[in-house]
């Protein structure tokens, strides 16, 4: 068997993160719903974080806010999608980067699943706000969307060093990269 044939040792990691990123998502919008609903903005950290519990209808930073059903459908297929291409991962660094991007939009997604003001329709729970209780600073966020954020830094990251996802570096030929990928297997 073909080092190509074997089955990726990345979806270890790759599904533990994801899940790990999923879980803390549920967990903290659960814990801030209970805690923070309403109530004035709680000052963290001399000011740097405020906990203030909304309920975003629309996508990140507020935008489209009428269009939440489309939010659910556009979700559903990107987290298909990572499914279906996370088998190719070839790189720990992409199956990390990618494992974020998927937690973070299957805990978006439950939220549009399953809160108010119905199925497809529910409003995203955003929590965390930095430097102003508002979010006129930067806006308010939760989980999801810093390990959303997370993982795309990280992609760029890895593809401005030449990383794909394949394991492989960019400008390297295929002989030499098999030979890294054996010895990688190997150690």
């Amino acid at each position: 068997m073909s080092t190509d044939d074997k089955p990726p040792r990345r979806l270890v990691p790759f599904a533990l993160v994801a899940l790990a990123a999923f879980a803390a998502d549920l967990i903290t919008k659960d814990l801030a719903v209970a805690a923070l609903d309403g109530q004035p903005p709680v000052r963290v950290a001399g000011g740097a974080l405020y906990l203030v519990l909304l309920h975003n209808p629309g996508a990140a930073f507020s935008l489209f806010p009428g269009q939440t059903w489309l939010l659910t459908l556009i979700t559903t297929l990107v987290v298909l999608a990572i499914l279906i291409f996370a088998p190719r991962l070839r790189s720990t660094g992409w199956a990390v980067g990618i494992s974020l991007v998927l937690g973070g939009a299957l805990g978006n997604l439950a939220d549009r699943l399953t809160r108010p003001p119905g199925f497809a329709e529910g409003h995203v729970v955003d929590f965390l706000s930095l430097f102003a209780p508002d979010g006129s600073v930067w806006p308010v966020f939760n989980i999801a969307d810093a390990a959303i954020v997370s993982g795309g830094v990280l992609l760029v990251l890895l593809a401005l060093f030449g990383v794909d996802y394949d394991g492989r570096r960019a400008g390297r030929g295929a002989d030499q990269t098999k030979a890294e990928a054996t010895v990688e297997e190997n150690a």
